[in-house]
């Protein structure tokens, strides 16, 4: 069986806030590591969880992107974009910008270095050219 998991799957199993949904989680994600059942999630979710980790729970960013990494670690989680949310993560530790700006550059070069970006946020276009030189 393959079994989707959303974001207050992740944010019970982190934020341990109620016991009972977080032992749900627990027993899902060790049959998930067992092999039992396969999992997977979203991009869309990985941003969920950043959101409500920093303005929610108050977060720091950095501390929000250290349990992302994490989550990204859980192997036995399906992400289809699981390089390039780490690429994301990457470009995100060594600039000033936003994790959904970071993403966008990930997701820009991946494809190729022959590139431009198009935008009008000084910063963004900073941090691409360093990028991709």
């Amino acid at each position: 069986m393959k079994i989707f998991v959303d974001t207050n799957y992740f944010l019970r199993f982190l934020v341990k806030d109620i016991e009972e949904q977080s032992l749900i989680v627990k027993t899902l994600f060790n049959d998930g590591k067992d092999g039992k059942v396969k999992l997977f999630s979203s991009s869309i979710v990985f941003f969920e969880i950043y959101w409500v980790l920093v303005s929610s729970y108050k977060v720091e960013n950095i501390k929000a992107i250290d349990i992302l990494s994490k989550i990204l670690e859980m192997d036995f989680i399906e992400f289809k974009e699981r390089k390039l949310l780490q690429s994301a993560l990457e470009i995100y530790c060594k600039n000033n910008l936003e994790l959904e700006d970071c993403y966008n550059l990930a997701y820009a070069i991946r494809f190729d270095k022959e590139i431009d970006i198009a935008t009008f946020d000084i910063k963004l276009q900073k941090a691409f050219k360093k990028l991709i030189q």
